[in-house]
Formats: C-alpha cells, structure tokens, sequence
C-alpha cells in the first residue's frame, strides 16, 4: 500500500495526465458490466442439452464435415422429423 504521500503523488499525476482523465457521469452510466457482454448471444430457438449416444461411423461421418459438424447433425434430425410429421397427417 502507498503512504499518503505516495498515494497523493500518484492521484496528482494521474489527473494531470490528458489522457487519463475520469469517466463523466454520462460515460459511467453507459457502462455495462462484463458479464453481461460475455459469451454467445442468446438464441431465440434455445436448444436442450441432453445425453445421447451415436453409433461411431455416424459421428465419425459428421465430424469430418469439419467445423459446424453439430448443427449439420441437428438439421439432417430436423428435416427427418419434419418429413415424418407431413408424412403421418
């Protein structure tokens, strides 16, 4: 910890210095925290988490469709089941 008299040193420079100058009013409230802006933006279709298992030639397929191999998997289900809903009516 500074003593007081490093710490009034410090705050002098600090404020004498053009490009550390403090946060006006305005600018504090625009401040959002971190957290807030962390992570993916939250999606409108939310999807579940849930456990299931795949034989390996079929994860093996998809993951060597490279990168978005899930989303792929994911609509080749939804197009299935959209087929099958159309197809029981």
């Amino acid at each position: 910890m500074p003593t007081v008299a490093e710490d009034k040193a410090i705050t002098a420079a600090a404020r004498s210095d053009p490009d550390a100058q403090p946060l006006t009013p305005k600018q504090l409230e625009a401040m959002v925290p971190l957290r807030a802006l962390r992570g993916r933006p939250k999606s409108e279709n939310k999807k579940l988490l849930v456990s299931v298992r795949y034989s390996p030639e079929v994860v093996a397929y998809f993951k060597s469709t490279g990168k978005g191999w899930q989303s792929r998997m994911d609509g080749v289900l939804r197009k299935y089941v959209s087929r099958h809903l159309r197809g029981a009516g």
